[in-house]
């Protein structure tokens, strides 16, 4: 027979925080003002903090001051330096009611990820905390379900936080990072660290780069009966879909100029007219833009209209590359391969992953993906070997070996732009080599159907 939870139970499931300040009545201040799903464990120095069992291991942020004595020295930087060798995981908040500048970037030194200044209110204490769930709900562990973001490297994580800091945020935001790097992971994290506030939060996503021009208008914003030949019912649009929610707009860059003025006017107004209607209807929802192109750049080049730029980087987010986040790579790589692990149970051995590490991953987070499935396929062992590896990726080598010299310097009178077109036709020649066939060649590029048929176009480039 089970027992009723009692008061205890409740109080496991908060999350704590660690409060360093000797002041009882700062203390009693932040205890009043603590959001309920939190509970509070104050102590008054480093010698608590460094006692046995430490209070610090049961806690999942601390709150440090400053100044733990009437002395002028920042005791408080010794604690958030203790704190961080001891529990690089935890977020540490330095509090203090001395603003120098000096003193608050040596407490982001220290390892504190923020600095409040006192007297904490209770809108402040909320909005930090309510931050740090969201990142520790971004954080890998047994726990974790749905869509989540593999990796926790350096760059892994400072994109966490910033996902996390987007936590309650209405603007737009703007996802930049090369295809296959995981651009619509994070537009899907974005989502779901709200909806956990809101389950019915509604979640609309479609591909610019592979909506017709023709049917943008009637697809986006809808259409009344009537409206046109084949029209025979009312349809809601996506932009409309998506009320109280996130709409998320995939490869915005592939929007023609006509279609972004019509963008721009609905992020402006707010308001949606579906095709033959006279009437507007308000939406409010948050859109998340995904590009894998400079929109600076194509804004230079006269290839995206500038104001609706500005309206859809509200917030930005910069993905990096595969080669910048190599420490992620083992764990993406069992990750993707105990996806297969249905039908081949199947693991890696260190040297296949240490050989993983040697390609320059041109296709991104997607490429190993693929690269997985084929190890999964061909490896005649339960363990995938750095043998098995070269035979995908014969083409392996180790870029930190590379010679620069031995490399041509590109003609630069040729200008920037011609430069990048060069390259980006050798791609799409040295893909379609590989692959034999356009639509695995596309893959491979991390890019759609539409878009290397109209860059074979473009560059005079035959199908295999």
């Amino acid at each position: 027979m089970s027992r009723p939870p009692n008061a205890s139970d409740h109080e496991e499931q908060k999350l704590k925080l660690l409060v360093v300040d000797d002041d009882d009545l700062v203390v009693a201040s932040l205890r009043r003002i603590l959001p309920s799903n939190w509970t509070m464990l104050a102590v008054p120095d480093l010698q608590q903090v460094g006692a046995s069992p430490n209070p610090a291991d049961a806690c999942a942020a601390a709150l440090v001051d400053m100044h733990l004595s009437p002395s002028t020295q920042a005791e408080g930087l010794e604690v958030l330096r203790t704190l961080h060798r001891l529990k690089p995981q935890m977020e540490l908040i330095a509090m203090s009611g001395d603003l120098r500048r000096e003193l608050m970037e040596q407490c982001l030194k220290a390892g504190a990820t923020r600095f409040l200044a006192k007297p904490i209110g209770r809108d402040e204490l909320q909005i930090t905390l309510e931050k740090i769930e969201a990142l520790l709900q971004l954080r890998p562990g047994p726990q974790q379900s749905g869509v989540r973001w593999i990796g926790d490297g350096p760059a892994s994580q400072k994109l966490q936080r910033e996902i996390a800091a987007l936590r309650g945020e209405t603007a737009p935001v703007l996802i930049e990072g090369p295809s296959g790097s995981g651009k619509e992971v994070v537009a899907q994290l974005l989502h779901a660290q709200e909806r956990r506030q809101d389950p019915t939060r509604p979640w609309v996503a479609v591909n610019l780069g592979a909506l017709p021009d023709s049917v943008f208008e009637s697809e986006f914003f809808g259409h009344i009966k009537g409206a046109f030949t084949g029209a025979d019912r009312d349809k809601v649009g996506l932009a409309e879909s998506a009320q109280g929610g996130d709409l998320f707009l995939d490869e915005v860059e592939a929007l023609p100029a006509t279609q972004q003025a019509k963008l721009l006017r609905f992020l402006e107004s707010g308001e949606v007219r579906r095709v033959g209607s006279a009437q507007s209807v308000k939406v409010s929802a948050r859109i998340i833009a995904a590009t894998n192109r400079s929109l600076e750049e194509m804004v230079r080049q006269g290839e995206f209209r500038e104001d609706l730029y500005f309206r859809l980087s509200g917030h930005r987010l910069r993905l990096p590359q595969l080669t910048q986040r190599l420490e992620d790579l083992p764990a993406l790589a069992e990750h993707f391969l105990s996806l297969e692990r249905p039908r081949y149970n199947k693991s890696f051995a260190a040297d296949a992953l240490e050989a993983l590490t040697r390609h320059n991953w041109p296709g991104h987070t997607r490429e190993l993906r693929r690269i997985c499935e084929q190890l999964a396929l061909i490896s005649p062992l339960p363990l995938i070997r750095a043998e098995d590896v070269a035979m995908v990726l014969p083409q392996t080598r180790a870029r930190s070996h590379a010679d620069p010299a031995t490399q041509a310097a590109p003609d630069l009178s040729l200008g920037l732009t011609a430069l990048l077109e060069r390259v980006e036709a050798q791609a799409i020649r040295s893909a379609l080599a590989q692959t034999q066939d356009v639509d695995k060649a596309a893959e491979l590029l991390g890019i759609s159907r539409s878009s290397i048929y109209k860059k074979m176009k473009d560059y005079s480039i035959g199908a295999p």
